[in-house]
């Protein structure tokens, strides 16, 4: 080869090779980096972009563009475990840092995983997850049929798990860091409350009706305290303290996808509190406990006897009974009645409870605490859902109060503030 007098080294058109190009015998371009103190190679069977391809070779790139590719890739940020990771194994990292956690928040995990790993884009290396990719897998997860819910799950776990590979430095930038609500659309059917009228009619049908008159106390519950229906399962005649008048919620009672039944802290934090009891709901749980037929030899869960409810054999009730339960009695209701309901579950009964006492005047804080809301804004929106006609009836109420306040300073009991009444201290 030419060029050895001067120390440089050419190829066979005379062109000066850089430091770890070369040559192989075959006529196969070659260049060698290090990555870590090993050493790498890639491969061309042209130089410069414009060299012609030898006869019966496929269309490559140049080794010179190939280079470029590779200092990118050497000058990027980017951990070279990135480039090797895939989604799936960094949403597995993700939730094994999960460990205070509670145990439905686990099964959720689970399902999400579960999901991911039937879907392609699981495969694919983290590195090379764009915006784009990750807007268009949540599209494909909502055209496939998953609901909003199902598909913000999702991105619930992979936005926090590509912020931890942000934070160790394996990526730039979060794919998953964009807005959700421009991306998928929101197909979820909103938890209607039911209205007073509503409420009271179906109470009464229930009241009156001889199949399900024996559930009476229950749902009159679920509707005058808030309770989750995992919560009311989960009492004890022992959580029911009538000479204080609470109820000790404390526990949740569950059943897994085995059958096995578990019992669970609370929702939240939030969630363990005492609730106070009106003469009325004191009346409904004396008659359960008066009604109750408690199996002769009773079966304990994680050690807790006494459940308000159990099933034919002898095991606690669990939530399941009662959504079916008022999903037929909401069935019969509406066969017989011109008044429909649209919907009712356990929790739209909650749901009510929260927006009777919004409409009654009740303080934010102190709705939070009786619905264990761990958030203050899950509380408000019960407040920023209020209609029109609960306007008008603030504005009369505001009214009539202002009214009554002229009326005191009319009669001399209000006095007028004066700035002779504040000093500074």
């Amino acid at each position: 080869m030419a060029g050895k007098s001067s120390g440089l080294r050419r190829d066979k058109r005379h062109r000066v090779l850089k430091s770890g190009e070369s040559i192989r015998h075959n006529g196969k371009y070659q260049y060698k980096y290090l990555v870590d103190g090993k050493p790498k190679f890639v491969y061309s069977w042209k130089l410069e972009p414009t060299d012609p391809l030898p006869a019966g070779k496929k269309p490559c790139l140049s080794l010179r563009e190939l280079e470029k590719q590779v200092e990118k890739e050497i000058d990027s940020p980017i951990s070279p475990l990135a480039k090797k990771m895939t989604v799936l194994e960094l949403a597995q990292k993700y939730i094994k840092t999960k460990v205070a956690v509670r145990p439905n928040t686990k099964q959720n995990y689970n399902f999400i995983l579960n999901l991911l790993a039937k879907e392609d884009f699981s495969n694919k290396v983290i590195s090379k997850v764009k915006t784009s990719d990750a807007k268009l897998f949540l599209i494909k997860l909502q055209e496939a049929g998953k609901s909003c819910s199902t598909v913000r799950n999702v991105r619930g776990v992979l936005r926090p798990a590509f912020q931890m590979a942000v934070d160790d430095d394996m990526l730039v930038k979060n794919p998953f860091g964009f807005q959700f609500g421009g991306v998928v659309i929101n197909d979820a059917q909103p938890r209607e409350a039911l209205d007073e009228k509503q409420m009271e009619s179906f109470l009464r049908f229930v009241h009156d009706d001889y199949i399900y008159c024996k559930y009476y106390e229950t749902v009159y519950i679920l509707f005058h305290t808030g309770l989750r229906i995992s919560e009311f399962c989960g009492l004890t005649d022992k959580d029911i303290d009538f000479e204080n008048m609470v109820i000790d919620v404390n526990k949740q009672l569950h059943r897994d996808s085995k059958m096995n039944l578990m019992i669970n802290p609370t929702k939240t934090n939030a969630g363990t509190r005492k609730l106070p009891m009106t003469e009325d709901v004191a009346n409904m749980f004396r008659a359960i406990l008066q009604d109750r037929e408690v199996p002769r030899f009773e079966k304990g869960v994680d050690g807790y006897k006494g459940f308000l409810f159990y099933d034919k054999n002898g095991l606690p009730e669990v939530s399941m009974h009662w959504e079916h339960r008022i999903k037929h009695m909401r069935d019969k209701y509406n066969h017989l009645y011109k008044l429909q309901i649209p919907a009712l579950t356990p929790h739209i009964c909650r749901h009510t409870y929260c927006t009777n006492m919004a409409r009654a005047g009740m303080s934010p804080k102190t709705l939070q605490y009786l619905m264990g809301h761990s958030d203050i804004s899950i509380t408000m929106n019960v407040y920023t859902h209020l209609g029109l006609d609960d306007a008008k009836e603030e504005m009369i109420r505001v009214e009539e109060l202002n009214r009554a306040r002229d009326e005191m300073k009319k009669e001399g009991k209000i006095k007028p503030v004066s700035q002779k009444m504040f000093r500074v201290v």
